[in-house]
C-alpha cells in the first residue's frame, strides 16, 4: 500500500496555513507548513515532498522567485496560490516551472481536486532491483562497490580501464554489451579507449580471471552484439 502523499504549504498567512493543513491531513495527507521561502528550503533540505502548495504573494522573497529558484534543483509539482488572477501573472506562475494555480479566494474542496489531479499525471516510482554488491565468477569474487576483484583472500590488480569494464559488466550481468557501448561508458567514466583497445583489455582481464582464457566461461565473446559477463 502506497504511503499518502506528503504536501508542503508556503503561505505567510498564519490563518490560512492551519485551515488548509486541517483540510488536507483529513483528505488523508501527511502536510507540513512554511511560513516564507527560507523555512520551506530548510524543510526542503531534509524532507522529501510529493507536492509543494506556494503563495505567490508573500513578503521578501515571493513565490514566483521561490518556484523558479528550486526548479533548478528539483522536480517536485508545484501549485502557486495567487491573489491576482491576470493572465500576466498567470503566465509567469508556469514560466517559472509552477504545474498549476489557483487564484484566491478558493473553495477548499478545488483546491483537493487540483492536488489530487496533479499527483495522478506524477508517475509512481518504481522500485528498482537490488543490485549485487559482490559478483561471484568462478573462483573470483568482483565487489561492485569498491570495483576490486578477489581471488580468495588475494586481491587481483586491476588497471582502472579493467575496473571500469568489470563495473560495466557488472551493471548488464548476462546481458552482451557491444564495442561501443563500451567504449562509450568508459570514456564517461573519464576513461579514454577505442573500440580496437577493448579487445586487448578484455583478453588481459581473461588472464585473470578465467581459468582457460582461450576458452572463456565467464568473459564471453556474442557473435555480433559484443561480450557478456556471467556469473555463477
Amino acid at each position: 500500500m502506497r504511503d499518502a502523499p506528503h504536501l508542503l504549504i508556503v503561505d505567510d498567512d498564519d490563518r490560512l496555513r492551519d485551515l488548509l493543513k486541517t483540510f488536507l491531513m483529513r483528505a488523508d495527507f501527511l502536510v507540513s507548513t512554511a511560513r516564507d521561502g527560507a523555512h520551506a528550503r530548510r524543510l526542503l533540505g531534509g524532507l522529501q515532498f510529493d507536492l509543494i502548495v506556494l503563495d505567490v504573494m508573500m513578503p521578501g522573497e515571493d513565490g514566483i522567485t521561490l518556484c523558479a529558484t528550486l526548479r533548478q534543483s528539483i522536480n517536485t509539482p508545484i501549485l502557486l496560490l495567487t491573489a491576482k488572477n491576470e493572465a500576466a501573472d498567470r503566465i509567469a506562475g508556469l514560466e517559472a516551472g509552477a504545474d498549476d494555480y489557483l487564484a484566491k479566494p478558493f473553495e477548499p474542496k478545488e483546491l483537493l481536486l487540483r492536488i489530487n489531479a496533479i499527483l495522478r499525471r506524477v508517475p509512481a516510482e518504481v522500485a528498482q532491483p537490488q543490485k549485487p554488491k559482490r559478483i561471484r565468477i568462478g573462483e573470483h569474487v568482483f565487489d561492485t562497490e569498491k570495483s576490486q576483484l578477489w581471488h580468495g583472500d588475494d586481491l587481483v590488480r586491476l588497471t582502472s580501464t579493467e575496473q571500469q569494464l568489470m563495473k560495466i559488466f557488472s551493471e548488464h550481468l548476462n546481458t552482451p554489451v557491444s564495442r561501443a557501448r563500451l567504449v562509450e561508458e568508459v570514456n564517461r567514466s573519464g576513461g579514454q579507449t577505442q573500440e580496437r583497445a577493448i579487445d586487448v583489455q578484455i583478453t588481459r582481464l581473461r588472464r585473470k580471471i578465467e581459468a582457460d582464457p582461450k576458452h572463456p566461461r565467464h568473459i564471453q565473446t556474442v557473435r555480433g552484439e559484443g561480450y557478456r559477463l556471467s556469473s555463477d
